[in-house]
């Protein structure tokens, strides 16, 4: 395992300025955890497995080192590659965080000018879509197993020329039953890359994956949050007054990452407004 001290900001990670201006943008503040020790490793291109869980700013711990990769070397990888490559694979078990990283990754690359292509593919929608969207190949691909294996086998996309390979949610995989399917990817990919393994949870199957994927790779174990350490609180306020208590608390408690359920897909919208009125940064996620 390694412990790194938590830096007071972003700019001790070495990352460089375009990425810098969109994190104050985002009003980034302080690196999490996750982020201050997985950063620093990502970038020297050491393989790395992180223990992890869902909203603990993982994404950008992978996401900040692609991106600064991609743009160093674009010059070069644009001389040289086909039109179906892939330089960052993501894997994740489900469309719905497919999407999300995918947006996020856009998020984090609005100044890079449109240099860094992005595509998200999953099932449950048009296969025929997202091959036109993979035409010329992409920069960065995150995908479910089974749609690109799907792709793989329409010859609309390789991945001999995958530089850096992340597993997100590795244990939510697993037990979906990908189990298969990473085996066949694990095969199509080049010996050499670097690649990044999270997970909530380390059962045996995960343990194995790491042994099989990685290659002297460095650990970073947060710890977990359990029962003794989620606050559960109730607030009694009048309909017309929801939205100004909620930006109230935000602000209050200096919440830089908060999931906020509503009852109706409107309702989301509306919300997300208000709260940008405010000065808050909200993204909308909806079926």
């Amino acid at each position: 395992m390694t412990t790194v001290k938590t830096p007071a900001n972003f700019t001790e990670l070495d990352l460089i300025p375009p990425l810098l201006a969109r994190l104050t943008e985002l009003k980034y503040q302080k690196p999490t955890p996750i982020q201050a020790q997985a950063i620093p490793i990502a970038l020297t291109g050491r393989d790395l497995i992180a223990g992890a869980n869902t909203g603990s700013g993982k994404t950008a711990a992978f996401a900040l080192p692609i991106l600064q990769h991609i743009h160093a070397e674009k010059p070069l990888r644009a001389k040289s590659s086909n039109g179906n490559y892939v330089t960052g694979l993501i894997l994740v078990p489900t469309r719905e965080l497919a999407q999300q990283i995918a947006d996020g990754i856009k998020s984090y690359a609005v100044h890079f000018n449109g240099e860094i292509k992005t595509v998200a593919i999953f099932g449950g929608v048009s296969v025929n879509t997202q091959m036109l969207a993979l035409r010329g190949g992409t920069d960065i691909l995150v995908a479910t197993p089974g749609r690109l294996l799907d792709l793989i086998s329409s010859n609309a996309i390789k991945l001999d020329k995958v530089k850096t390979l992340v597993l997100d949610e590795a244990d939510r995989m697993l037990n979906l039953g990908f189990t298969d399917e990473l085996s066949t990817l694990l095969e199509l990919l080049p010996k050499k890359k670097q690649s990044l393994l999270f997970s909530a949870t380390f059962p045996e199957q995960v343990k194995a994956l790491t042994q099989e994927l990685l290659n002297d790779p460095v650990e970073i174990q947060l710890q977990s949050a359990d029962a003794s350490t989620v606050v559960q609180r109730v607030f009694t306020v009048n309909k017309g007054r929801k939205t100004a208590l909620l930006a109230h608390l935000i602000k209050q408690h200096q919440w830089r990452q908060a999931l906020i359920f509503v009852n109706a897909k409107k309702s989301c919208n509306h919300l997300a407004e208000k709260l940008s009125k405010r000065g808050i940064t909200a993204e909308v996620f909806h079926g």
